[in-house]
């Protein structure tokens, strides 16, 4: 057989090539294979699979410079000519291969044809990596909290959302943007992501039935007509079902974000495009977040009389920059360890000017929330983040709180071997009779392969415990606020960024060891993953139903105090999301409520009762007894009327409302 190998230029010029089958011992001479591997690659009786792609020792290789034109078949393409017959009737084969370029093609008479070379891809892709190497690192606005290396200062794709998918490096802060009505009253990143953004929100209502249930069945009365609400929370498509809810049932909402990496961009766009003011993006710098504060609060003809907070950055902005705002502002909700500590502080010191609800030591939070959530979503964090497997690794959890024990409980589930710090002596025999042991830091510093902070409090783990950790250790914080890890004595000369992927750093340190840092510190599973949109349900009707008691409690009601929520109202959150489980409560006899002490409709816990293991933050907590509004179920126990005791009730005040719960 004849074969004739032609340059795509000059197909007549070419001489002819006699190809030679090849012994097995010639082909392991000349290939370096060994027998059994040329017998493999050898075409069977059969003719072989027509469909399947030539083993790569077939195919031959593209001429480098100056090689003839007779060097463009190796020895192994000559052994085996059958497949070439073979793949001759495979046109998309043929095609693949010219489209790669350097590849022989073989035309239906027999004659082999060498692809032109695609050199003009190959200088493309040469300017694309230039263009790479030289994109300009973000400008402006940056904060010194980002990484130093022109590594770290790029953000790149994650495929977490539609969030990191846009190559604009433009700041919200310098686009002109209006959404469908004209408005321009935001900042967000893209408001043409706002269908996307649509859909996950409708996703998300699916999962949030007690908050849905609120809105259909209040939104006729409007307990929060003329409520002027200013938010900072996490801004995801359960923020915005309860941003959502909040207007329907009358509330003004002007919203930023808590955190400058858990914003979910295409969700801010659909609120803007809903006519909400939202002002977040994912990844702001500092100056961008209290930027985005600020255009919340301070807009001309437009004044707050009610905080939803998370984290307590908000109300700090405003009782430093606009103290005079606090007299029309009726109270404040906060539903985060971090805040709740920073209103205590400020309620021990006669410095807090207004009623605050502590959303976060309610049973409903404290238990849902931050345990079961915490359970599901530090797993995913960790898996989206690194793709580590989690069997045999060991852990050190620094806090067993209900944040702490959700963590442990998902590790441990998954085979890892689990250390616990704690300063509590409940809270450690707890993890003791759980099964984890009990150690210090220091203890196991060197021998850990995760280091997971979930503690509330600041510089748990210092600079000199990263000294001292091994290499290759993964690094994360699980509480609300970037303090826990002290992540700016890394920011020294002397160590090494790189930005593996997004929310994904290296610290390198001199010797070469390094760490893997996530979300720089900050909150893992909202800033690198998502968490349970059911639990989220949970907490987001406990704050819709805190605001309604203090937009419309009488005068006097609360002081400038802050408060626990009424065990009742945490009681009925809980009664409306059991018919998703289609769960039947047992109901009390008189007999049995006579011997126990209690009313058949509950309250079924004192106030004081926190179902946790240790009793919640104290300060001035006022009176156990809280003259908080009385839920009294009637016919239903997802039906309740709330009535107040105040015989001095203004009249304006809607504060007689029946509410329904699902059907």
């Amino acid at each position: 057989m004849s074969v004739q190998v032609v340059s795509a230029a000059a197909a007549a010029k070419v001489p002819e090539v006699e190809l030679k089958d090849l012994s097995p011992s010639e082909a392991e001479r000349q290939l370096g294979l060994s027998t059994a591997a040329v017998g493999a690659m050898a075409p069977s009786a059969g003719g072989g699979d027509p469909e399947a792609p030539a083993p790569a020792a077939e195919r031959p290789p593209a001429p480098g410079p100056g090689s003839g034109p007779a060097a463009a078949l190796s020895p192994a393409a000559g052994k085996v000519p059958q497949a070439s017959a073979m793949k001759r009737s495979d046109p998309h084969h043929q095609h693949q291969r010219h489209r790669d370029g350097g590849e022989a093609l073989v035309s239906p008479d027999g004659t082999v044809t060498e692809a032109p070379r695609t050199v003009k891809k190959q200088i493309q892709f040469a300017d694309q990596k230039q263009e790479f190497n030289k994109r300009p690192t973000k400008i402006g606005r940056r904060s010194l909290s980002r990484s130093i290396s022109q590594s770290s200062t790029d953000s790149y794709s994650s495929a977490a959302s539609y969030t990191d998918s846009s190559d604009d490096e433009t700041s919200p802060r310098d686009k002109q943007q209006k959404n469908s009505k004209g408005s321009s009253d935001f900042c967000v990143k893209n408001i043409k992501q706002a269908e996307f953004g649509r859909r996950e929100i409708e996703i998300a209502e699916q999962e949030m039935p007690a908050l849905m249930a609120l809105r259909k069945r209040a939104q006729g009365e409007k307990p929060l007509a003329g409520a002027k609400i200013v938010g900072c929370t996490h801004i995801t498509a359960q923020t915005a079902v309860l941003m959502e809810t909040l207007g329907a049932l009358g509330a003004q909402c002007r919203w930023a974000a808590c955190n400058i990496y858990s914003t979910l961009n295409e969700v801010a766009a659909a609120l803007a495009e809903s006519g909400f003011p939202v002002f977040a993006w994912k990844g702001e710098s500092e100056d961008d977040f209290w930027w985005c504060i600020d255009r919340c609060v301070n807009v001309e003809g437009w004044q707050p009389n009610m905080i939803l907070d998370d984290g307590g950055d908000l109300t700090h902005w405003i009782y430093k920059k606009y103290p005079n705002m606090f007299k029309k502002i009726k109270g404040i909700v906060e539903e985060s360890v971090t805040g709740v500590h920073r209103l205590y502080q400020l309620s021990k010191a006669g410095k807090l000017c207004v009623p605050a609800m502590n959303v976060n030591d309610s049973v409903t939070k404290q238990k849902f929330d931050n345990l079961y959530c915490c359970r599901e979503s530090i797993l995913d964090g960790l898996k989206r983040t690194t793709d580590m497997m989690f069997g045999g690794k060991q852990v050190v959890v620094c806090g067993y709180g209900e944040v702490g024990k959700g963590c442990c409980a998902a590790l441990k589930a998954m085979g890892s071997i689990v250390y616990v710090t704690e300063i509590d002596p409940i809270c450690a025999l707890q993890a003791c009779m759980d099964g984890f042991r009990l150690v210090k830091l220091n203890e196991v510093i060197r021998q850990v392969d995760i280091v997971i902070t979930c503690t509330g409090n600041k510089n748990v783990v210092t600079r000199e415990h990263l000294d001292r950790m091994k290499n290759s250790c993964i690094v994360c914080n699980m509480g609300h606020s970037n303090t826990e890890i002290d992540v700016a004595s890394l920011r020294t000369p002397e160590l090494t960024w790189e930005r593996v992927r997004s929310q994904v750093d290296h610290v390198i340190w001199p010797d070469g060891k390094r760490i893997v840092l996530l979300a720089e510190g900050r909150l893992l599973n909202l800033s690198c993953s998502t968490v349970p949109t059911f639990v989220l349900s949970i907490t987001a009707t406990t704050q819709a139903l805190a605001l309604i008691e203090l937009y419309n409690a009488p005068e006097g009601r609360y002081k400038q105090d802050v408060y626990l929520l009424p065990k009742k109202m945490d009681e009925y959150v809980a009664s409306l999301h059991l018919p998703t489980f289609d769960a039947h409560l047992t109901e009390l006899t008189d007999e049995q409520a006579k011997y126990l002490g209690l009313n058949k409709n509950g309250p079924f816990k004192p106030n004081y009762y926190r179902c946790l293991g240790h009793p919640p933050n104290q300060g001035h907590l006022g009176s156990e007894e809280l003259p908080a509004l009385e839920l009294v179920f009637v016919s239903r126990p997802h039906t309740f009327t709330r009535t107040q005791k105040n015989n001095h009730t203004p009249s304006h005040c809607h504060l007689q409302r029946t509410f329904q719960g699902l059907e």
